[in-house]
């Protein structure tokens, strides 16, 4: 990116602090990657430039790119596969412990189309939570090299334990005769052939600056099931590195009850577990939170604790309605996620800010706090928070990276233009999309890649989906045999009281 100057002449711009209704018309210098010159003042600079591409932006809204701040790569071939499903049964169905070992290729291949997706609904940086099970070094170079091919930023986390799932569930171990137990598992099971946190410090960490646009992030799968000790090496590597930690909590009504029933000593709360270990901070990020409790919320605001709400997956999962409204009461810095493919079916940060707004207008009948720019705000710079970007990501301002969606404002979703932020949240669906930009470099045009043969790009996913398909079919079958005993321990998950509830059930 050396040496290389993008000119943005001519769009309607929402800056950082301007007007979220109706954004000002000026000029963007990216130099570097970086944003240099907004206004006059990018024309000026942009003349006594010796290499400098224009990009005519009349006609177009220019917003700040979205973060999608918690998504797994591990599924993206398993998008419409289910219909509804409760969190446990869809594990069994989706999720790496289940399947057989992949192949480079088609780690790659999914990586490469999770990737496509994203850019595609406007998002310029993914936080990968990523499961390789077992782990393989060559499976997360596939990783990597998708996303530095494509030209997404990605902040890569791999996702491990050392609990195995069926003592994380209640009633599994009860319930499934213990015949069955090695069918049973959970987003991430031990790997005893390697230290991955070991592997992942000695590779990458003690040698940064590999990848220009990959950057890291610790993925301990769910605090049930990690022990102190494992909790213990987050913590520290996270303050050696300064890096950001995220995590799966409450997203279930199942993990919710776990907590009740494992952790007495901590009021039956993982919240509190945490915070004793270290963990709670601003480098913490809590996935779902859908069954939080007020004195949970409360201390997550204390400590600055950080929440990424992921709407898609809480509806279609049957896990529940998060308390939105109680964590921005509490000040608690909230981003989005679009979650997996294999229970979102989408990566679309538009349907996730529109399902954010609305899952707070439909579960508080008296409160009437607008929620658009709330919505966007953590599509972008509560996910720039989120990943430890605070300064550089989330915004349209001097000095931060160029990394910009520009709308066309011919679309229907932008006509009339009467409030940019409420029709990008709720009118908006990512047919407008038209150019995204990454660190200065357009990656997106016309709705077009432009960084890979998109062709040949689709033939490399079509080769490998057979396989796939198949072993999702041995899966299913198995499940099928299963079921009886989900159901059973669903009925009684279901039946207990866990102080609260976050469904809509009638009752």
């Amino acid at each position: 990116m050396a040496g290389f100057s993008l000119l943005i002449r001519d769009g309607l711009v929402l800056l950082d602090g301007g007007d979220p209704h109706q954004p000002v018309r000026t000029d963007i210098l990216v130099r570097d990657g970086v944003i240099a010159a907004i206004g006059d003042q990018a024309i000026a600079d942009a003349e006594t430039e010796p290499d400098v591409t224009e990009l005519n932006a009349a006609g177009k809204l220019v917003s700040p790119g979205f973060i999608n701040a918690h998504y797994h790569s591990h599924d993206t071939l398993a998008k419409g596969l289910m219909e509804q499903k409760p969190l446990e049964t869809w594990r069994l169905l989706a999720l790496p412990p289940q399947y057989p070992k992949r192949s480079r290729e088609e780690i790659k291949a999914r990586t490469l189309l999770g990737a496509l997706e994203c850019l595609r609904s406007g998002m310029t940086t993914v936080q990968d939570m990523v499961t390789l099970y077992p782990f393989d070094e060559e499976h997360l170079d596939a990783v990597l090299e998708a996303y530095d091919e494509i030209g997404l930023r990605a902040v890569v986390a791999l996702q491990y334990a050392d609990i195995k799932g069926i003592n994380t569930i209640p009633f599994w171990k009860e319930v499934f005769p213990e015949e069955l137990h090695g069918q049973l598992s959970t987003a991430a099971e031990p790997d005893a052939r390697i230290d991955q946190l070991g592997y992942f410090e000695d590779t990458f960490l003690k040698h940064p600056d590999k990848f220009e646009r990959i950057t890291w992030a610790l993925g301990p799968s769910a605090p049930e099931r990690c022990t102190s000790a494992l909790i213990g090496r987050t913590v520290d590597l996270s303050a050696t590195y300064d890096l950001p930690i995220f995590t799966h909590i409450y997203e279930s009504k199942g993990m919710a009850l776990q907590a009740r029933m494992e952790y007495p000593e901590h009021g039956g709360s993982l919240i509190r577990r945490l915070n004793e270990e270290g963990l709670l901070g601003p480098r913490l990020n809590l996935a779902h939170s859908v069954w939080l409790q007020d004195e949970e919320i409360a201390l997550l605001g204390e400590t600055g604790t950080n929440v990424v709400i992921n709407p898609l997956s809480n509806m279609k999962l049957k896990s529940g309605i998060p308390p939105i409204l109680e964590l921005q009461k509490a000040g608690v810095s909230l981003a989005l996620g679009c979650d997996n493919c294999s229970c979102s079916d989408a990566q679309n940060i538009f349907q996730a800010m529109k399902l954010f707004g609305l899952m707070v207008h439909i579960s508080h009948d008296q409160d009437l706090t607008p929620q658009a720019e709330a919505a966007f705000g953590a599509a972008t710079t509560g996910g720039a928070h989120a990943v430890n970007r605070d300064a550089d990501l989330g915004r349209i301002k001097v000095g931060a990276r160029g990394d910009l969606v520009l709308f066309d404002l011919t679309d229907p979703s932008f006509v009339p233009l009467n409030s940019a932020v409420r029709q990008i949240v709720y009118t908006e669906g990512g047919r407008g999309v038209h150019t995204v930009i990454v660190d200065g470099r357009v990656v997106i045009e016309d709705g077009a890649l432009k960084t890979m043969d998109q062709a040949r790009l689709l033939d490399d996913i079509k080769a490998v989906v057979p396989q796939f398909r198949e072993d999702y079919a041995a899966i299913e079958k198995r499940v099928e045999k299963l079921q009886p005993y989900l159901d059973e321990a669903h009925r009684r998950i279901w039946a207990a009281d866990v102080g609260g509830n976050r469904l809509f059930t009638g009752h």
